[in-house]
């Protein structure tokens, strides 16, 4: 199963980092990155530059905002993709990235290739993604 595991940190902190902090924290995620790799299991990665970068369309308006819409402490910092067996692996990959980067969170959301013609799964590929980690089968998960 593909998994985007989002990447969310405090950006001033990860922007505040000296270039020899950020590259200590890149070198212990190529570690973890290695790993995965070998294995075939990471896909393409996407570090984001800061929000202040980023413009926002809101689809009901057609109105264009200049930064993220959202106005947090952490922000998206970037994404994986990654093809598992479950869930449960795409934990394990997360567990190694966060020994390598402190602070924030990191979310693992199922994913769906896209091509146009081809249905988009809809409720039952959480139920096939549940079936494979009891802990959070529909029914544990209120």
């Amino acid at each position: 199963m593909m998994y985007a595991v989002l990447c969310y940190n405090d950006e001033q902190m990860v922007c505040g980092w000296s270039k020899e902090q950020d590259q200590q924290v890149m070198d212990a995620l190529h570690v973890a990155h290695e790993k995965w790799e070998k294995s075939g299991k990471l896909k393409p990665s996407v570090r984001l530059l800061p929000t202040s970068a980023a413009t926002t369309l809101h689809k009901t308006k057609d109105m264009v905002i200049d930064g993220p819409y959202a106005e947090t402490k952490e922000a998206l910092l970037g994404f994986y993709l990654i093809d598992v067996e479950n869930l449960d692996e795409a934990l394990e990959f997360s567990r190694d990235l966060a020994r390598a980067n402190p602070g924030g969170a990191y979310e693992m959301r199922p994913i769906h290739i896209y091509s146009p013609g081809t249905p988009i799964p809809g409720a039952y590929v959480a139920e096939r993604q549940y079936a494979n980690t009891p802990s959070l089968k529909p029914e544990a998960v209120k």
